[in-house]
Protein backbone atom coordinates (compact mmCIF):
# COMPACT_ATOMS: atom_id res chain seq x y z
CA UNK A 1 0.00 0.00 0.00
CA UNK A 2 1.34 3.43 -1.08
CA UNK A 3 1.80 5.45 1.67
CA UNK A 4 0.17 9.16 2.17
CA UNK A 5 0.97 10.14 5.77
CA UNK A 6 3.14 12.54 4.85
CA UNK A 7 1.10 14.03 1.93
CA UNK A 8 -0.46 17.48 2.43
CA UNK A 9 -2.72 16.73 0.38
CA UNK A 10 -4.34 13.67 2.02
CA UNK A 11 -6.11 13.64 5.12
CA UNK A 12 -6.66 9.87 7.40
CA UNK A 13 -8.85 10.46 10.20
CA UNK A 14 -7.34 8.93 12.80
CA UNK A 15 -9.92 9.76 15.86
CA UNK A 16 -11.03 6.79 17.95
CA UNK A 17 -14.42 7.37 17.48
CA UNK A 18 -14.07 7.61 13.63
CA UNK A 19 -12.61 4.23 13.35
CA UNK A 20 -14.94 2.46 15.63
CA UNK A 21 -17.69 3.85 13.60
CA UNK A 22 -15.84 2.49 10.19
CA UNK A 23 -15.79 -0.76 11.70
CA UNK A 24 -19.47 -1.18 11.96
CA UNK A 25 -19.81 0.27 8.60
CA UNK A 26 -17.84 -2.65 6.84
CA UNK A 27 -19.34 -5.36 8.51
CA UNK A 28 -21.69 -6.75 6.27
CA UNK A 29 -24.42 -7.28 9.22
CA UNK A 30 -25.11 -3.77 9.22
CA UNK A 31 -28.40 -3.20 8.28
CA UNK A 32 -29.38 -0.30 5.87
CA UNK A 33 -30.71 1.71 8.57
CA UNK A 34 -27.58 1.50 10.78
CA UNK A 35 -25.63 2.11 7.56
CA UNK A 36 -27.16 5.16 6.45
CA UNK A 37 -26.62 7.17 10.10
CA UNK A 38 -22.80 6.14 9.85
CA UNK A 39 -22.25 7.32 6.71
CA UNK A 40 -24.27 10.33 7.82
CA UNK A 41 -22.15 10.47 11.13
CA UNK A 42 -18.39 9.96 9.75
CA UNK A 43 -19.31 12.71 6.74
CA UNK A 44 -19.53 14.92 9.76
CA UNK A 45 -16.85 14.23 11.34
CA UNK A 46 -14.75 14.56 8.19
CA UNK A 47 -16.63 17.93 7.19
CA UNK A 48 -15.02 18.84 10.63
CA UNK A 49 -11.69 18.58 9.06
CA UNK A 50 -12.56 20.03 5.87
CA UNK A 51 -14.00 23.33 7.12
CA UNK A 52 -10.83 23.43 9.11
CA UNK A 53 -9.04 25.66 7.23
CA UNK A 54 -11.81 28.34 6.49
CA UNK A 55 -10.90 32.02 7.21
CA UNK A 56 -12.42 33.97 10.00
CA UNK A 57 -13.10 37.39 10.64
CA UNK A 58 -14.05 39.67 13.60
CA UNK A 59 -17.41 39.84 15.26
CA UNK A 60 -19.03 41.37 18.33
CA UNK A 61 -21.64 39.81 19.88
CA UNK A 62 -23.54 40.91 22.73
CA UNK A 63 -24.37 38.17 24.95
CA UNK A 64 -27.14 38.35 28.11
CA UNK A 65 -23.80 39.45 30.60
CA UNK A 66 -21.20 41.63 28.32
CA UNK A 67 -20.08 42.17 24.67
CA UNK A 68 -17.84 39.33 23.07
CA UNK A 69 -15.24 39.59 20.33
CA UNK A 70 -16.26 36.19 18.44
CA UNK A 71 -14.81 35.01 15.06
CA UNK A 72 -17.35 33.93 12.19
CA UNK A 73 -16.47 32.59 9.07
CA UNK A 74 -15.62 34.81 5.96
CA UNK A 75 -14.90 34.78 2.61
CA UNK A 76 -16.60 32.32 0.12
CA UNK A 77 -19.38 29.97 1.16
CA UNK A 78 -19.91 26.23 0.70
CA UNK A 79 -21.37 23.61 -1.52
CA UNK A 80 -21.44 20.37 -1.19
CA UNK A 81 -21.47 18.37 -4.64
CA UNK A 82 -22.41 14.77 -3.97
CA UNK A 83 -21.51 12.03 -6.64
CA UNK A 84 -24.74 10.39 -7.41
CA UNK A 85 -26.00 8.22 -6.11
CA UNK A 86 -24.10 6.70 -3.01
CA UNK A 87 -22.65 10.66 -2.58
CA UNK A 88 -26.02 11.53 -1.49
CA UNK A 89 -25.95 9.55 1.96
CA UNK A 90 -23.04 11.84 3.25
CA UNK A 91 -24.92 15.25 2.27
CA UNK A 92 -26.98 15.75 5.68
CA UNK A 93 -23.87 15.15 7.34
CA UNK A 94 -22.30 17.44 5.72
CA UNK A 95 -25.45 19.78 6.43
CA UNK A 96 -25.77 19.20 10.37
CA UNK A 97 -22.40 20.97 10.59
CA UNK A 98 -22.95 23.58 7.48
CA UNK A 99 -27.09 24.25 7.57
CA UNK A 100 -26.26 26.98 5.00
CA UNK A 101 -24.44 25.24 2.47
CA UNK A 102 -25.55 25.06 -1.58
CA UNK A 103 -26.06 21.21 -2.84
CA UNK A 104 -25.30 20.62 -6.07
CA UNK A 105 -25.40 17.07 -8.07
CA UNK A 106 -23.74 15.07 -10.48
CA UNK A 107 -24.95 11.67 -11.32
CA UNK A 108 -22.13 9.39 -12.59
CA UNK A 109 -22.46 5.34 -12.64
CA UNK A 110 -19.45 2.79 -13.44
CA UNK A 111 -19.73 0.83 -16.26
CA UNK A 112 -19.51 -2.53 -15.09
CA UNK A 113 -17.01 -3.83 -17.95
CA UNK A 114 -14.93 -0.78 -18.44
CA UNK A 115 -15.14 0.20 -14.94
CA UNK A 116 -15.02 3.89 -16.35
CA UNK A 117 -17.69 6.43 -15.22
CA UNK A 118 -20.28 7.31 -17.36
CA UNK A 119 -22.80 10.80 -16.39
CA UNK A 120 -26.47 11.21 -16.74
CA UNK A 121 -27.25 14.21 -14.57
CA UNK A 122 -25.65 17.37 -13.90
CA UNK A 123 -27.54 20.17 -11.70
CA UNK A 124 -25.09 22.67 -9.88
CA UNK A 125 -25.66 26.20 -7.95
CA UNK A 126 -25.72 29.29 -9.91
CA UNK A 127 -22.88 30.51 -8.39
CA UNK A 128 -20.76 27.42 -8.10
CA UNK A 129 -17.58 29.42 -9.38
CA UNK A 130 -17.81 31.61 -6.49
CA UNK A 131 -17.91 28.95 -3.66
CA UNK A 132 -15.54 26.44 -1.78
CA UNK A 133 -16.50 23.05 -3.10
CA UNK A 134 -16.40 19.16 -0.97
CA UNK A 135 -17.34 16.77 -3.79
CA UNK A 136 -18.82 13.81 -1.23
CA UNK A 137 -18.72 9.98 -2.34
CA UNK A 138 -18.59 7.06 0.14
CA UNK A 139 -15.65 5.01 -2.11
CA UNK A 140 -12.90 6.22 -3.56
CA UNK A 141 -11.83 3.17 -5.98
CA UNK A 142 -10.11 3.71 -9.58
CA UNK A 143 -11.32 7.10 -8.95
CA UNK A 144 -12.53 7.72 -12.39
CA UNK A 145 -15.96 8.81 -10.87
CA UNK A 146 -14.29 11.86 -8.99
CA UNK A 147 -11.41 12.94 -11.84
CA UNK A 148 -14.43 13.12 -13.68
CA UNK A 149 -16.74 15.51 -11.46
CA UNK A 150 -13.01 17.28 -10.75
CA UNK A 151 -12.84 18.21 -14.19
CA UNK A 152 -16.59 19.08 -14.43
CA UNK A 153 -16.47 21.30 -11.45
CA UNK A 154 -13.21 23.04 -13.23
CA UNK A 155 -15.33 23.68 -16.44
CA UNK A 156 -17.70 25.24 -14.54
CA UNK A 157 -15.20 27.85 -13.21
CA UNK A 158 -14.59 26.48 -9.93
CA UNK A 159 -10.89 27.89 -9.22
CA UNK A 160 -10.08 27.04 -6.05
CA UNK A 161 -9.09 24.08 -3.87
CA UNK A 162 -11.54 21.24 -4.20
CA UNK A 163 -11.84 19.16 -1.43
CA UNK A 164 -12.73 15.18 -2.03
CA UNK A 165 -14.64 13.90 0.81
CA UNK A 166 -14.66 10.12 0.70
CA UNK A 167 -14.88 7.31 3.46
CA UNK A 168 -12.82 4.24 2.33
CA UNK A 169 -10.11 4.96 -0.80
CA UNK A 170 -7.75 2.99 -2.55
CA UNK A 171 -4.42 3.92 -3.56
CA UNK A 172 -4.85 3.81 -6.97
CA UNK A 173 -7.53 5.89 -6.47
CA UNK A 174 -5.74 9.02 -4.25
CA UNK A 175 -2.95 8.32 -6.61
CA UNK A 176 -5.18 9.26 -9.68
CA UNK A 177 -7.47 11.72 -8.53
CA UNK A 178 -4.35 13.91 -7.33
CA UNK A 179 -2.52 13.35 -10.52
CA UNK A 180 -5.04 14.67 -12.18
CA UNK A 181 -5.83 17.94 -10.42
CA UNK A 182 -3.05 19.76 -8.81
CA UNK A 183 -5.42 21.89 -6.35
CA UNK A 184 -7.32 19.10 -4.79
CA UNK A 185 -7.22 17.49 -1.15
CA UNK A 186 -8.71 14.24 -0.13
CA UNK A 187 -10.14 13.11 3.13
CA UNK A 188 -10.78 9.93 3.86
CA UNK A 189 -11.59 7.48 7.05
CA UNK A 190 -9.35 4.53 5.68
CA UNK A 191 -6.38 3.74 2.61
CA UNK A 192 -7.65 0.67 2.32
CA UNK A 193 -5.35 -2.11 0.87
CA UNK A 194 -6.14 -1.79 -2.91
CA UNK A 195 -8.77 -2.82 -5.78
CA UNK A 196 -10.19 -6.10 -6.63
CA UNK A 197 -10.09 -7.68 -10.34
CA UNK A 198 -13.55 -6.03 -10.58
CA UNK A 199 -12.25 -2.93 -9.34
CA UNK A 200 -14.03 -2.78 -6.01
CA UNK A 201 -12.00 -1.46 -2.98
CA UNK A 202 -10.44 -4.49 -0.55
CA UNK A 203 -11.55 -4.65 2.37
CA UNK A 204 -13.95 -1.85 1.41
CA UNK A 205 -17.20 -1.97 2.63
CA UNK A 206 -18.97 -3.57 -0.56
CA UNK A 207 -21.30 -1.35 -3.07
CA UNK A 208 -22.13 1.84 -0.51
CA UNK A 209 -25.30 3.07 -2.56
CA UNK A 210 -27.04 -0.77 -2.48
CA UNK A 211 -26.12 -0.64 1.41
CA UNK A 212 -27.24 2.84 1.72
CA UNK A 213 -30.60 2.34 -0.15
CA UNK A 214 -30.85 -1.34 0.59
CA UNK A 215 -30.85 -2.43 -3.49
CA UNK A 216 -28.76 -5.12 -5.12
Amino acid sequence: MSDFANDPRVTVLDHPMVQHKLSILRDARTSSMQFRALVRELAMFEAYEATRDLPLEDAVVQTPVATAFCKTISGKKLAVVPILRAGLGMVDGVLELVPAARVGHLGMYRNEETHKPVPYYAKLPEDIAERSVLVVDPMLATGGSAIAAVRYLREQGVAGTIKAMVLVAAPEGIEALLAADDDLRIYTCSVDDGLNEAAYIVPGLGDAGDRIFGTK
